[in-house]
């Protein structure tokens, strides 16, 4: 009879925790992780680049055989490239739409159509050391096409094309991003442009450097070794050793103050 007593309670035991059990995991479930939009993707990005300090600060930096300069002068962002020729001191002032150019301290006038090719030059140079803030200009469209594995590790890559109003002679050029999916740092970038014969570039970031707080990195610089590949490829053709090594874009004597 207690035997019988013992099996019977087993059972009943069994029956309640079974329930309780299920219960208890569902309770337990984590729920799913929320997929990032792109633009939560890029503010991560600008904040741990930087943020609001690339407005807030001057930066001073030498490329090549040039200077550059970005600094806010009454509430404008102004860009400069300063070139040493001889006795000669060439400055260019990149000032919202307006071009300036100067020759030991003297403007001087520019036809319109050297002024575009040398403010062009002066804001791409720029635009590729402040990456990733310009990124939420208004002119940008970003379009999240999912995770790419480059080089074994995985990343968020993200599309960018650019308005034709406000996004300068080069909007119909198509930009791609590849973001960490932890730290959010953009490591890879690439890009097709249309002048000069058109092509495509391919960048990987390297020697990454805080100073007062904004990032800056150097890039190793690549082409596809044969035309006609897809943009949107590029980074499956570096990963099979399909793009050769261009140049090296490097920055020395840098100062944020």
């Amino acid at each position: 009879m207690l035997d019988f007593t013992n099996k019977y309670q087993n059972n009943l035991m069994r029956k309640l925790l079974i329930p309780l059990m299920l219960v208890f995991a569902i309770g337990c479930k984590q729920e799913p992780k929320k997929e990032l939009t792109t633009q939560e993707i890029v503010d991560n990005s600008i904040a741990d680049s930087g943020g609001k300090l690339f407005n807030d600060h001057k930066v001073t930096f030498d490329f090549r055989d040039k200077s550059y300069v970005s600094e806010n002068v009454d509430g404008q962002r102004v860009f400069k490239r300063i070139s040493d020729l001889d006795s000669t001191i060439i400055t260019d002032v990149k000032r919202g739409n307006d071009f300036e150019r100067y020759m030991n301290d003297s403007l001087v006038m520019v036809h319109d159509t050297m002024a575009v090719k040398y403010a062009n030059s002066v804001n791409s140079v720029h635009y590729f050391v402040r990456l990733p803030y310009g990124l939420n200009d208004g002119a940008v469209n970003k379009e999240l096409l999912g995770k790419e594995t480059i080089d074994n590790k995985e990343y968020y890559k993200v599309k960018v094309t650019f308005d034709q109003q406000g996004g300068g002679d080069d909007f119909e050029d198509t930009y791609l991003y590849w973001f960490d999916i932890e730290s959010f740092k953009p490591e890879y970038l690439a890009y097709d442009f249309h002048v000069n014969g058109g092509g495509q570039r391919f960048r990987k970031a390297y020697n990454e450097r805080y100073v007062n707080g904004i990032r800056f990195v150097d890039y190793e610089n690549y082409k596809p070794k044969n035309d006609g590949t897809d943009i949107l490829e590029i980074g499956q053709l570096y990963n099979k050793g399909e793009l050769e090594l261009l140049s090296k874009i490097e920055l020395k004597n840098i100062a944020v103050e």
